[in-house]
């Protein structure tokens, strides 16, 4: 329970950060300097006050002797306070409690026990303070009354016995305090730590999302493209060649698709025009070439655009695309359809997208993948919802995006 406490660890110095946290301060005294500063103060103070005193207090040699090796003892105990702060507010309120019986009379404030209780209060060693003191309060007290002969016949004025116990009140006020505002600080230390893990979790769910966008729907192509074409190598080869050269062009459109991602994701286009994107981010303007893109080969895909020409934000018609682009690509590899139909219109505040298709639905080990999940996810993002609705004659996936965006 007394156990020497420790508040931080002694090899960093942390023990005492600053109250308004790493990111605001503008200038952090070294470990060495929060432990020699007490130190000296405390010499400073004591140790020439006493020599003082006692030169003009005709005190004698040896009694001054003891009272200044007290008063240095004291403040020397200070630099054992970082790594142990009970045993040193113990053995400096000791010092401190037989200096009172010690000439001269009304020595310099025990600054060295200021420094002492304040440092185990805020290094957790608030029991060593709060015992240590009181058992030196009561015998300074309370000694020379019950042991005269002990302590000597020394008549304490109240005044004096009541701003000495407000002065230790104060220090532990001022302890406490301190230690309130660093625990506070390290706190928001921990809240902006959190704060920083969670956006750098966020930001690679970004970049797997976007990866996922980009060469899911192009690489289901390719492998679906390139097995039809195998299958008609020798019995159709026109339909073959018509197989090779789409796998042609999506590979191209996806290799030209991720180099923009990536530049985007890095910056490149903010740094300069010549490291731009090669793709910018899709629009709505785009899904045509989409749809035509994913018909053929036994799915016929069709685009009914609502809009009459009006346009939302660009980002929420990249997010409206991406989830156009990656419901097409469901279709194609898990639905078995033979039609699908993209629509886009506008119901009062919201874009309302809509795939839906004539297929088999969504097998169950699929239904909560990357892709689906990645489309709640774009959707949420832009403060709208998706919802799926998955069955044995075909599969309707609908979002509903604010119109003006993300609020």
């Amino acid at each position: 329970m007394l156990g020497p406490a420790r508040f931080g660890s002694p090899t960093t110095g942390s023990e005492v950060p600053s109250a308004s946290g790493d990111a605001g301060l503008r200038f952090r005294p070294s470990p060495a300097v929060i432990l020699l500063v007490p130190v000296f103060v405390s010499l400073i103070v004591q140790v020439p006050g006493t020599i003082g005193l006692s030169w003009w207090q005709h005190v004698p040699p040896a009694a001054a002797a003891a009272s200044i090796a007290l008063a240095a003892a004291s403040a020397l105990c200070l630099l054992a306070a970082r790594w142990l702060p009970g045993p040193t507010v113990a053995v400096v309120a000791a010092l401190t409690a037989v200096d009172l019986f010690v000439p001269p009379v009304g020595g310099p404030p025990p600054i060295a026990l200021v420094f002492a209780i304040i440092g185990a209060v805020v290094r957790g060693a608030r029991v060593w303070a709060l015992v240590s003191v009181g058992v030196a309060w009561l015998i300074a007290v309370v000694g020379p009354e019950l042991a005269p002969g002990v302590f000597g016949a020394t008549d304490w004025h109240p005044a004096r016995i009541a701003f000495a116990t407000v002065g230790l009140a104060l220090c532990f006020v001022i302890g406490e305090g301190m230690r309130a505002r660093i625990r506070g600080a390290q706190q928001r230390r921990q809240q902006l730590a959190a704060r920083r893990r969670a956006a750098e979790q966020e930001e690679r769910t970004r970049i797997a999302r976007e990866l996922h966008d980009v060469l899911a729907h192009s690489l289901s192509q390719i492998a679906v493209q390139s097995g039809v074409g195998l299958h008609l190598f020798d019995r159709e080869p026109e339909r073959a060649r018509e197989a090779l050269a789409n796998i042609r062009a999506l590979s191209a459109t996806g290799l030209d698709e991720v180099r923009g991602v990536l530049a985007f994701l890095r910056g490149d286009e903010l740094a300069s025009p010549d490291t731009a994107p090669l793709t910018p981010q899709p629009q709505l303007a785009q899904l045509p070439s989409l749809v035509a893109g994913r018909s053929g080969l036994g799915l016929t895909v069709a685009l009914d655009d609502r809009l009459a020409g009006d346009a939302p934000p660009s980002s929420v018609q990249t997010t409206a695309y991406r989830i156009v682009q990656e419901a097409l690509t469901n279709v194609v590899r898990h639905s078995a359809a033979s039609h699908a139909t993209v629509t886009v219109g506008r119901d009062a505040t919201d874009l309302v997208v809509t795939i839906s298709d004539d297929g088999a639905g969504i097998p169950s080990s699929a239904s909560e993948r990357g892709g689906l999940r990645g489309m709640r996810e774009r959707a949420q993002l832009a403060g709208g919802v998706l919802t799926v609705d998955s069955g044995p004659r075909g599969t309707s996936v609908v979002a509903r995006l604010p119109w003006a965006g993300a609020a």
